[in-house]
């Protein structure tokens, strides 16, 4: 029960790394905020967990505001906020990803930081404390060739994470990130272009040990990250990729 007494809003989390994080954090006895654009599976995540369902556009502020306000409103203040919800464009030249994917993969990977950071982060100043957990990718560290403008948000949201935790270490508030390799989650056939046997076996040969990350992997290292025991660690993005970066 290392999170007891915690709450956490994690977004993205009706499926994939996210609601595998809210599981894990809600055994670990939090009380957990299910944040996501698709209100019936958040709602269905959060009825397994006895966890609270939000529905939200990260990339919206209104609708980031009335989820902290909801938040507020439902778990009394937060403790942890985890940035998990991403997209990506689909393997292709840089010159060809049309403008409005573009947009949209930089206003859910990125925007959104800056969006829960505005309405988020006074709350956690105010108390004195606060964990903040930014999934990004090992996109952001060893680029792939045709994700080229996924990977410069994920590398965006590394830097960012490293610029928080630099100015809000005096407030008592941690933050860092984790860098999954793809795993099995709704984005893998987006990275993969098509998801197919040959796909899957040229992808896994980039990655030492061999398989993909699960959201199992993904939710041990954030307990870790945003339990009492990182008590000292801030600023860090941590590989959670077999190998892939090595």
């Amino acid at each position: 029960m290392r999170l007891q007494g915690k709450t956490a809003i994690i977004t993205g989390a009706a499926s994939g790394f996210g609601a595998g994080i809210a599981a894990r954090f809600a055994a670990e006895g939090a009380r957990v905020m299910i944040a996501d654009i698709n209100r019936a599976a958040a709602e269905a995540v959060a009825n397994d967990l006895d966890a609270v369902a939000q529905t939200v556009d990260v990339a919206d502020d209104e609708s980031v505001r009335a989820m902290a306000q909801a938040a507020i409103d439902r778990l009394g203040h937060v403790d942890i906020l985890v940035n998990n919800a991403g997209v990506t464009h689909l393997p292709m030249p840089m010159e060809e990803v049309p403008e409005d994917e573009f947009d949209r993969v930089l206003a859910v990977n990125a925007k959104s930081v800056y969006l829960t950071a505005r309405h988020l982060v006074p709350r956690m100043k105010a108390r004195g404390r606060g964990a903040i957990l930014n999934i990004a990718s090992t996109a952001g560290l060893s680029p792939r060739p045709r994700l080229s403008w996924y990977n410069a948000s994920k590398g965006w949201m590394i830097t960012a994470t490293k610029a928080m935790a630099v100015e809000l270490a005096p407030q008592g508030i941690r933050v860092n990130a984790l860098c999954p390799v793809a795993g099995e989650t709704p984005l893998l056939a987006s990275f993969l272009g098509e998801d197919t046997p040959e796909r899957r076996a040229a992808f896994l040969a980039t990655i030492p040990l061999g398989r993909f990350s699960t959201p199992e992997d993904l939710a041990n290292a954030a307990l870790y990250l945003c339990s009492d025991e990182a008590g000292m660690v801030t600023g860090v993005a941590m590989e959670v990729d077999g190998g892939r970066c090595i």
